[in-house]
Order: C-alpha cells, then structure tokens, then sequence
C-alpha cells in the first residue's frame, strides 16, 4: 500500500497522507514516499501548477510516529525528515497545506511547510514536543514565529496547548478557515482561483518571497528590481485575452 498518493486534476498535484488506521502518524517510510513525489513535482513546473498536501481519513496526522521515535529509527540519512520538509517547502509551485483532524507537533512542522495553510474548523494544532522532552528538528523553531510571532510561538511552544482552526486562523497560524462540511468544496474552489492565474508569476513571486525573507527594504527592493524574472510568457496571451473582452463587453 502507498502511504503517499498522488492524484492530478487541471493543473494541481494532492499529495496524499495515507495511514488512516494510525491517523496517519509519520514514520521514515511516508517520507520517503513523499521526498520520490517531492522530485517529480520540482520537475514538472509546465504540467503542475500547483500542490496540496492533505490527509487520509479523519485528519491531516496525528505527527510524528512515537512508536518509530522508541524503536530507533533508520534514516536514510542524518536530519532526514527535515531535509524532506526542507525540499517540501522549497517546490517551486505554490503548497496548500489541507489540515482536517488533528495537526500535532510533527504533523504541524510538516504543514508549516505550505505557502498556505487552509484549515477547517474542526482541526487541532498543537506543538506537544515539551511533553515528551522533545525539541524540534523539522522547522517549528523558525516557522512557526514567522507565523504567528515569536511571543505567541512561545506561548504555544510552553503550555502544548490545542488550537481550533478558527483560532489558527485568527492568530496566522492558518491562513484560511472553513467550516468542515466545506472543506472539500472551498479547497477545491481555491486550488482553480489560484491555477488561472499565471503559474510563472507563482514561481517567480514564490522565489522572490523566499530570497528576500530576512532582508532590509532595501536590500529586499534591490533584489526584487535586478533579480526578478519580469515579465512572462504568457503576459501578452492573457493581455489579450483581457482586451478582447473589454471590446466584446462595449460592442
């Protein structure tokens, strides 16, 4: 059984976590799985416009697979799960994080990743690692500040406590919130409003995004003047476009 699939429609690649019977726990192998579609995404920029990460089942994941964390796990490589996330987060197309159900420690370090984290009501987040004397490894120190701000990641950090998806959303740690008998429906309405924009400008806007994170104005305004990638292909098409239905418009 693949414990991470993969489903393609117009444009947009899901990635889906698929271990509902563990709540789909990570263990080394999901992320395996996920890194070998991670490659194939990064190189498929003019069919995939877009990726959504998501769960199977009840929720997103439940996070890292403690019975994994007890029995010693086998990395392919030092820091490995980091270096997945890392990669993740570094895709060229824009990511949607899907959270339903649960969203804990591990699982929330995974969908921080996201260029958007999309939540439903009923989803728990949590950053648990205090409880088992854990620190993290797979990015909550530096991505959840940038999200919420260092004082509130301290807070979450510190109590362990669970946050509902309307309060994620009203302290950033989601971006958008939804009613989960919506979830589907707005997610999939999200993913087209996003892929009929230009998939170029999403490239390069996310590249810009990430290059100037930590710069001055300055310095960030150089480097979105000199280092952009101006205009792209499609500019004139979708001026086009534009203009001849101004003028079907007035006729």
């Amino acid at each position: 059984m693949s414990l991470v699939l993969r489903t393609d429609r117009g444009g947009c690649a899901t990635l889906t976590i698929n271990r509902p019977d563990k709540l789909n726990a990570l263990n080394v192998e999901v992320f395996v799985e996920l890194d070998a579609h991670v490659a194939a995404i990064a190189s498929e920029t003019e069919t995939v416009g877009l990726v959504i990460l998501r769960g199977a089942g009840r929720c997103f994941s439940a996070g890292h697979d403690l019975s994994d964390i007890a029995a010693g796990e086998k990395l392919p490589q030092p820091f490995y799960q980091s270096k997945v996330i890392e990669r993740l987060a570094g895709l060229p197309q824009p990511l949607i994080s899907a959270v339903h159900g649960h969203c804990y420690t591990g699982a929330l370090e995974l969908a921080l990743a996201g260029d958007i984290v999309f939540a439903a009501e009923g989803a728990r987040m949590a950053d648990t690692h205090a409880k088992w004397a854990l620190t993290p490894v797979w990015g909550m120190s530096q991505r959840l500040p940038r999200r919420v701000g260092t004082y509130r990641a301290r807070e979450l950090m510190f109590t362990c406590r669970t946050v509902g998806g309307r309060e994620a959303a009203e302290i950033g740690l989601a971006d958008i919130c939804v009613p989960d008998a919506e979830f589907d429906a707005r997610l999939e309405a999200l993913a087209d409003q996003i892929l009929a924009n230009s998939w170029f400008s999403h490239r390069a806007n996310k590249r810009l995004l990430t290059d100037t994170d930590g710069m001055d104005v300055s310095q960030g305004l150089a480097h979105e003047i000199f280092r952009g990638q101006g205009r792209g292909p499609d500019m004139a098409d979708r001026i086009a476009g534009f203009q001849n239905k101004t003028v079907k418009q007035q006729a």
